[in-house]
């Protein structure tokens, strides 16, 4: 589908994505979607069998009513080159600089916040795992996550999420999308074919996931050149640190922009805004991306010839 003359109002999906498919009538009756993706790849959530599962869930929809109208009523058409933030924009927009287009009116309006760049939650944010054939088949359940607290387990079968029917991952995903980032939201399923209903509680933040694969958001990143290799477990307990805890020594030669930052030689980064940190360093660089925005500060949390301290950077 080109992006371009498309109402994305009617064709609404995560722009950051390689491909999606919907699934509808002439009538603008969307029955499902299918794609998604997550940090590990762009295919790593879709099959040829989730595909066929879905098309064929979306088929027995429309044979109930195949002249179904859309549950909501339409929005006016949203024609992205129309926008007046696309107008820098030549030539083909891709489908990630529609999210681009969308935050700059976004900011310009005042209506921007830097909870909007955590989109399309996975189902894992809610403790659901599902199968990558059976796209409603629930594989996993965390333990203590929303969804164990109602009762969901391995084996059951979503039937919707926030009210709206859920046949693959990008229907779940989608779901999601549209649920507030506090509250509850309903869901019903299915267990050895009874049907059940439920309330997700949403935990504080609970949107929040892995954005560093992101294309629409590479220039909101940071991207910090500290480095350095990882203590040994005997060094970390000689500073009071479990084994797992993060601890890196910064090597030379030493960035610029660290040195600026006022990190020195032989300094042990142990941490950031005094969290406790299980990571290696690679580790804590990704989680550094995924948590933090340009421009944002915090304190690195720093052991300098043996004692403790604090430093204030600005992210770049």
């Amino acid at each position: 589908m080109r992006v371009s003359g498309a109402d994305l109002n009617l064709f609404e999906f995560d722009f950051d994505l390689t491909w999606v498919a919907f699934f509808m009538n002439p009538s603008g009756k969307i029955y499902g979607r299918f794609g998604g993706r997550d940090a590990k790849g762009p295919d790593t959530r879709n099959s040829l069998e989730g595909l066929r599962y879905a098309m064929e869930a979306a088929l027995v929809e429309h044979r109930k009513d195949p002249e179904a109208k859309p549950s909501t009523p339409p929005r006016p058409p949203l024609i992205i080159e129309k926008v007046a933030s696309a107008n820098g924009y030549r030539g083909c927009i891709h489908c990630h600089q529609v999210k681009e287009i969308l935050r700059t009116e976004d900011m310009k309006a005042g209506t921007w916040h830097r909870d909007k760049v955590y989109t399309y939650p996975l189902p894992e944010n809610i403790g659901i795992t599902l199968n990558r054939d059976k796209g409603n088949l629930v594989s996993d359940v965390k333990p203590n996550s929303p969804a164990a607290k109602i009762g969901l387990k391995p084996g059951d079968l979503l039937d919707t999420l926030n009210r709206l029917s859920v046949r693959s991952f990008a229907d779940a995903q989608f779901a999601l999308h549209k649920a507030p980032t506090k509250g509850d939201i309903d869901i019903t399923w299915q267990r050895d074919g009874k049907s059940a209903i439920g309330k997700l509680v949403l935990e504080p933040e609970w949107k929040r996931t892995n954005i560093t694969w992101r294309p629409s958001l590479m220039d909101l990143l940071p991207s910090i050149t500290i480095y350095g290799s990882d203590l040994t477990a005997k060094e970390k307990k000689g500073l009071g640190f479990e084994e797992t805890h993060v601890a890196f020594r910064q090597e030379t030669p030493i960035h610029p922009a660290v040195l600026k930052m006022g990190v020195r030689e032989n300094d042990i980064i142990v941490g950031i805004d005094n969290r406790t940190l299980h990571l290696s360093m690679e580790q804590f660089l990704g989680y550094i991306r995924q948590n933090y925005l340009i421009g944002e500060t915090a304190t690195l949390n720093i052991v300098r010839e043996g004692k403790r301290f604090n430093l204030k950077v600005t992210f770049r």
